[in-house]
C-alpha cells in the first residue's frame, strides 16, 4: 500500500512538472493565450484559458520561450523551471511608453518598432471627450484636419490628401469604394464612435499593406469585439446618454456583451438626432444665414432668418446597430461573425443652399442627400499555427452594400433632380504573420475586393407629380476590381535597430459602358487593366532609451476607380464634369524623417518631417466633350471638364508634439502642423494643393485623480489669404469670408475649450465639456458650414 501511495506521489509530481502557470506579474492573475515555443519553433504550444501550459513536448535541454504582444518575452531553461516553482510571471509592457498598435502589418506590433507616424485613439479616450460623430474622433487628435460641407458630413485631410487618396478600414476592411470621389466625402460619419475600441490613423502612404488610395493616410477602426469569460459567464456593458445646446443633440447608446468560455456576443445600438447647428457670435459675416427658402402655398419663397446665427436646415437624424458574435472552440481557432449598420435620414448640402445667383436669389430650392445607408457582414476565422509557414492565420470574407442619393431642384424650378446609388462590394483575404522569436517577422497576404456599381438618374416634377428618366450620375451597372499579393519584413537587428521593408502587387479592372440616350459621348465604353508595384523601406533606431529615430521610403498609388472615369456631375454652377475613359493611375514617392526625444523624466517632444511627389496626378481640367467646351447640364450652359492626369504635384510638411508631465496629476501637450503644396498646370505654372490645409494645432492642459479628470484645451487655426487658395476654391466665394479686396480668404481661429470628467462611483461617470468659450464664429477652411458656437455637452455614463 505504501508503495502504490509513493508510486501515485511521484506520477502527480512527475505530471505537475510538464505544466507551468503563467502569470501576469504585477496582478498575478494567469494569463490565457501566450505563445510558448523553443528556440527553433520546432515545438510549440498556448496557455489555456487559466494560463497553464504543458511542457511535455519539449526536451530537458530546451530554451522555452513566453511571448505576448502587450509583455515583454521571457526565456527560461527548462530545466530550470523547477526553480520558479511553475509558475512563469511576465512583465506587462507599458502602453504608455510602448503601445501596441496593429494597422502597420494588420498584427500586433509594438509601435516603437514602427517607422511610420501614427496616432491613436483608445475606446476611454472617446468616452472622456465624446464626439458627436466619427469625424469629430478624428478632429480630436490635433493631428487630422476636417472640412464639413453640412452637419451631416467631415471629410478629412492628413498631409495634404483628402477623400479618395485616403483609406478608411473597418475592421480590417477597406471601407473606400469605387464611388469614392475626389470632392469631399462623408463616409466616415457612417462609423459610430461610441461602438469603436480604438482607433489608428497611419499618418503617411499605406499602400504596401493596403493597396490602392492610401496615399495620403491611413484610418483604421477597430469596432467593440466579443469578450469570452475566464469564469463560466459574464455579462457587462455601458449605457449613455447626451445632449449637446449648440444643435439641440440627443443621443442615446447602449452596448452589452455576453460571454462564456467558448461563445461571446457583443451589440451596440447607437441613435442620434440633431437639430440645426448654431454658429458663434463673434467672426465673419459672410457665414450669418439671414435667409433660407421655404415653399409656401406651392411657391418658394425667401424667409428672413429670426437668428441668423441658426444655420437652417443642417439637422439630421442617424442609427446605428452593431451585433458580433465570437466562437473559440480550442486554443488554436477563433471564429468572429460581425453585422453592423448605418442609417441617416435626408440631410441638407447646407453650403450649396447659401449660393445666390446674379440677381441675389438663391440658386437652389432644395439640395439634399437622401438617406445615407451602409450594411457590412463580416466573417472571419483566426488560426495560430506551428510556426512552419504561419503562427498566426486570419481569413477574412466581408460584404458591404453602400447607398445614397443626391436631389437638388433649382429655386422657383418644378423640376427635382434625383440620382440615386448602390454599390455592392465583396472582398475576401488572407494575411499571415510569422514569428523567429521576438527578433524577426514576416507578414504576407492576398486579397481580391469585387465592386459592382448601380446608378440610376431620374427627373420629378413636383406641380405634376409625373416622372422621367434623367442622366444618371455614373455609368449603371459598372464594375471594380482588385487583386493583389504582399509581404512586409520586420527586422531587428539588433536591440537599438529594427528596419522593415515591404513589397505589394496590385492589378486592378474596371469595366463601364456608357448611355448615350442623353449625350452623344465619342466613346462606348470605359475599360482599366493596370497594375502597380509598390514598396516601402523604414527604419527605426534608439541610441539609448531618451532617444527615437525614424526613417521612412515609400512609394504609393491610386487607380482610378468608377468616379474619376465615368462620373457626369455639376461641382459649382457653370461647371460639368464629363466622363473621360483615358486615365492611369496616379504614384507618389514618398519620404519621413521623425525624431522624439525624452528630456529628464518629464518632457517630451516628437518631430516629423515628411515629403511626397505625385505623378501623374488626377485633377480636374478643362475638357472638351465632341469638339464642344461647352454643353448644357440640368438647363443650365456649363463649361466642360474632365478628370486628367496632370503633370506633379509636391506637398511638404513638419509635425511637433510636445508633453510636460509636472506630475502624476498634471500634464500639458500640444500640437503643431505646418504644410504646403504646389500642383503643376498645362502651361507649367504652379498653384496651391485644394486639400493642403492651414497651419493648425492643439494645446492641452490636463489634471486627473481618482475621480476628476479635466482639461482645458486651445485648437487653432491658420489664414489662407486668396492667393494661397486653390484655383478650384478661388471659384467658390459663397464657402468663405471676403476680405478688403472682395476676394475670398480664410480666416485664422481659435477656440478655448474645456471638459471634465467625474466618476461618482464605479459604475456612473458624469461629462460635462463647454467648447468655443468665447463664442468665435469661424468654419474650418473650405468648410461650407459654420462651426458651433458656445456649446455646453452634458454626459452620463453607466457601466454594468
Amino acid at each position: 500500500m505504501k508503495l502504490v501511495l509513493l508510486f501515485c506521489v511521484f506520477l502527480s509530481f512527475f505530471a505537475n512538472s510538464q505544466t507551468v502557470t503563467v502569470l501576469n506579474e504585477v496582478t498575478k492573475e494567469p494569463l490565457p493565450s501566450v505563445a510558448v515555443y523553443n528556440k527553433d519553433k520546432s515545438v510549440s504550444t498556448i496557455t489555456d484559458f487559466d494560463g497553464v501550459a504543458d511542457l511535455k513536448k519539449f526536451s530537458k535541454g530546451d530554451r522555452i520561450y513566453f511571448q505576448s504582444m502587450a509583455f515583454e518575452t521571457f526565456a527560461i531553461n527548462k530545466s530550470e523551471i523547477k526553480k520558479v516553482g511553475q509558475e512563469i510571471l511576465m512583465k506587462p509592457r507599458s502602453e504608455e511608453i510602448n503601445p501596441i498598435v496593429i494597422s502597420a502589418s494588420k498584427f500586433e506590433q509594438r509601435k516603437q518598432d514602427i517607422p511610420q507616424k501614427i496616432i491613436s485613439q483608445s475606446a476611454k479616450d472617446v468616452t472622456t471627450n465624446n464626439p458627436q460623430t466619427s469625424a469629430d474622433l478624428l478632429q480630436q487628435s490635433g493631428q487630422v484636419y476636417v472640412q464639413k460641407s453640412q452637419q451631416g458630413g467631415g471629410s478629412p485631410l492628413i498631409r495634404g490628401f483628402s477623400t479618395n487618396r485616403l483609406l478608411i478600414t473597418v475592421d480590417g476592411v477597406r471601407m473606400n469604394n469605387a464611388i469614392f470621389r475626389g470632392g469631399n466625402l462623408q463616409n466616415v460619419i457612417s462609423i459610430d464612435p461610441l461602438s469603436i475600441s480604438r482607433t489608428e490613423v497611419i499618418l503617411g502612404p499605406g499602400s504596401v499593406v493596403y493597396g490602392s488610395d492610401a496615399i495620403g493616410g491611413v484610418m483604421n477602426f477597430y469596432t467593440k469585439k466579443p469578450q469570452l469569460a475566464q469564469d463560466s459567464l459574464a455579462f457587462t456593458g455601458n449605457a449613455l446618454i447626451r445632449y449637446a445646446t449648440a444643435n439641440d443633440e440627443n443621443t442615446a447608446h447602449l452596448d452589452f456583451n455576453y460571454g462564456t468560455s467558448k461563445f461571446a456576443a457583443a451589440t451596440s445600438i447607437t441613435i442620434n438626432s440633431f437639430g440645426d447647428l448654431v454658429m458663434g457670435s463673434h467672426g465673419p459675416e459672410e457665414y450669418l444665414r439671414n435667409q433660407y427658402v421655404a415653399r409656401i402655398n406651392g411657391r418658394d419663397e425667401v424667409i428672413n432668418n429670426q437668428n441668423p446665427e441658426r444655420q437652417v436646415s443642417t439637422g439630421f437624424d442617424q442609427i446605428n446597430l452593431l451585433q458580433k458574435f465570437k466562437y473559440r472552440p480550442n486554443q488554436k481557432w477563433d471564429f468572429d461573425l460581425g453585422i453592423i449598420y448605418t442609417a441617416t435620414s435626408d440631410f441638407d448640402r447646407y453650403d450649396i443652399l447659401t449660393r445666390l445667383d446674379d440677381d441675389g436669389n438663391p440658386r437652389n430650392a432644395e439640395w439634399y442627400y437622401g438617406p445615407q445607408t451602409w450594411l457590412m457582414g463580416t466573417a472571419k476565422a483566426t488560426h495560430r499555427g506551428n510556426g512552419k509557414w504561419y503562427d498566426k492565420m486570419i481569413i477574412s470574407q466581408a460584404f458591404q452594400q453602400f447607398e445614397e442619393s443626391r436631389n437638388d431642384r433649382s429655386f422657383r424650378e418644378p423640376e427635382l433632380f434625383q440620382n440615386k446609388e448602390q454599390v455592392d462590394v465583396f472582398t475576401t483575404s488572407v494575411d499571415f504573420e510569422r514569428r523567429n522569436r521576438e527578433n524577426n517577422v514576416l507578414f504576407y497576404g492576398a486579397e481580391f475586393f469585387h465592386n459592382r456599381v448601380n446608378s440610376v438618374g431620374s427627373v420629378f416634377d413636383i406641380e405634376t407629380e409625373q416622372r422621367a428618366p434623367a442622366p444618371s450620375r455614373y455609368p449603371d451597372n459598372s464594375s471594380w476590381r482588385s487583386l493583389a499579393a504582399y509581404a512586409n519584413y520586420q527586422w531587428r537587428v539588433d536591440p537599438k535597430l529594427v528596419i522593415q521593408s515591404g513589397l505589394r502587387y496590385n492589378h486592378i479592372w474596371l469595366d463601364a459602358q456608357f448611355d448615350d440616350q442623353f449625350y452623344d459621348f465619342p466613346f462606348t465604353d470605359a475599360n482599366l487593366s493596370t497594375g502597380a508595384l509598390t514598396g516601402a523601406l523604414g527604419a527605426t533606431y534608439l541610441p539609448d532609451e531618451t532617444w527615437e529615430l525614424r526613417a521612412n521610403f515609400s512609394t504609393a498609388f491610386r487607380a482610378p476607380n468608377i468616379d474619376d472615369k465615368g462620373k457626369l456631375f455639376d461641382p459649382n454652377p457653370g461647371t460639368v464634369i464629363v466622363p473621360n475613359p483615358n486615365l492611369e493611375s496616379e504614384y507618389s514617392y514618398n519620404s519621413e524623417l521623425g525624431v522624439k526625444k525624452r528630456i529628464g523624466d518629464r518632457f517630451t517632444i516628437d518631430v516629423a518631417g515628411y515629403y511626397t511627389y505625385l505623378k501623374d496626378a488626377l485633377v480636374p481640367r478643362d475638357f472638351q466633350l465632341n469638339g464642344q467646351d461647352m454643353i448644357v447640364y440640368q438647363g443650365e450652359l456649363s463649361q466642360v471638364q474632365a478628370i486628367q492626369n496632370a503633370e506633379t504635384a509636391t506637398v511638404y510638411g513638419l509635425e511637433i508634439g510636445a508633453q510636460y508631465e509636472f506630475n502624476d496629476q498634471f500634464r500639458i501637450y500640444g500640437h503643431y502642423n505646418w504644410l504646403n503644396g504646389e500642383q503643376e498646370e498645362m502651361d507649367g505654372s504652379t498653384v496651391p494643393v485644394r486639400h493642403v490645409s492651414p497651419n493648425f494645432g492643439d494645446l492641452h492642459a490636463v489634471f486627473k485623480n481618482d475621480k476628476w479628470n479635466f482639461d482645458a484645451f486651445l485648437v487653432f487655426n491658420g489664414q489662407f489669404d486668396f492667393e494661397d487658395l486653390a484655383p478650384s476654391q478661388q471659384s467658390r466665394p459663397y464657402l468663405f469670408a471676403q476680405d478688403e479686396n472682395g476676394n475670398p480668404y480664410s480666416p485664422r481661429w481659435y477656440t478655448f475649450n474645456f471638459r471634465s470628467n467625474y466618476k461618482i462611483n464605479d459604475t456612473l461617470t458624469a461629462v460635462a465639456i463647454v467648447e468655443n468659450i468665447t463664442d468665435q464664429r469661424y468654419r474650418t477652411y473650405s468648410s461650407g458650414i459654420a462651426a458651433a458656437g458656445r456649446n455646453l455637452i452634458l454626459s452620463l455614463q453607466y457601466a454594468f
